[in-house]
């Protein structure tokens, strides 16, 4: 009989682990950070969410999502580009509203028909389509962006609404998509890994009547492991409102992300990745 009671708390730990919101990313998706070590608390915003990104049952990266600010802070994910169509459809997070809801990421449809989820409850936990309607100069940018995924189930599970910010819309299809298009092909050749960690600055202006925050930069590390003894690094940096990307080295990044976010030494990767 304590047998059984002992799997039945087991069963059940387990099953919490599982969660799409979950609690920690060290215990629930670690295999998306270089060494299973997220950055540090640095970044963590007032009414953070860790989110495990699901889709059809399958972890696809990590995201760290700001409830108050209703933006990605940073998602994580390991580069692997291929060629493939970019999906159209987009996705909400059910766990966001709470525990009980599904575990993957759903179209807002879904939600609202077969979950009978209002559009106004849906709304006070995330960011929604019409938050993104009728923007002026800004576009959906994706953080982890879906060319750098090499089959369709990977790219859709990227068109979660939790994984996007306002952005410039002459950033993200001029300097910004150059860099995710060009520079990282140019900058892996010889990775066997390559864990990427893409964040948004929080700023002072907003979308949809101040629900969602329009970053003042956005920025991208890569921790690059060519063999045993060789890991590179590098880092760019934006501002959120011109067509220009600096290039950085994963030090200079973490300190400049130090300065913007004044909450501490920010450190996004284990220590074995240079800094240099």
């Amino acid at each position: 009989m304590l047998g059984l009671l002992l799997l039945q708390v087991l069963a059940s730990c387990l099953w919490l682990g599982h969660g799409e919101v979950v609690n920690s990313f060290e215990t629930s998706c670690p295999q998306f950070f270089f060494r299973e070590s997220p950055p540090n608390e640095a970044l963590e915003p007032q009414k953070p969410a860790w989110i495990c990104q699901r889709y059809q049952n399958q972890y696809y990266f990590a995201t760290l999502y700001d409830r108050k600010m209703r933006i990605p802070v940073y998602s994580a994910y390991i580069y692997q580009p291929g060629p493939g169509k970019r999906p159209k459809t987009w996705l909400v997070e059910p766990q966001l509203i709470g525990p009980t809801y599904p575990k993957t990421m759903e179209k807002e449809w879904t939600l609202l028909n077969r979950y009978n989820v209002t559009l106004e409850k849906l709304s006070q936990s995330q960011a929604i389509l019409q938050d993104y309607k009728n923007l002026t100069g800004l576009n959906r940018g994706h953080l982890n962006p879906n060319g750098h995924h090499d089959d369709y189930s990977s790219r859709m599970a990227t068109f979660t609404l939790t994984n996007i910010v306002p952005q410039d819309e002459k950033l993200n299809g001029g300097a910004w998509n150059n860099y995710e298009q060009q520079t990282m092909i140019r900058r892996t050749q010889g990775c066997k890994t390559t864990y990427v960690v893409v964040g948004a600055v929080p700023g002072n202006n907003y979308i949809a009547k101040g629900r969602v925050n329009k970053p003042s930069h956005l920025w991208s590390a890569a921790c690059c492991v060519v063999d045993n003894s060789y890991i590179k690094a590098w880092a760019v940096i934006a501002e959120n409102d011109k067509n220009q990307v600096e290039l950085l080295t994963l030090g200079e990044l973490e300190d400049t992300l130090t300065e913007l976010y004044g909450r501490g030494q920010v450190s996004l990767f284990d220590s074995d990745c240079p800094r240099e």
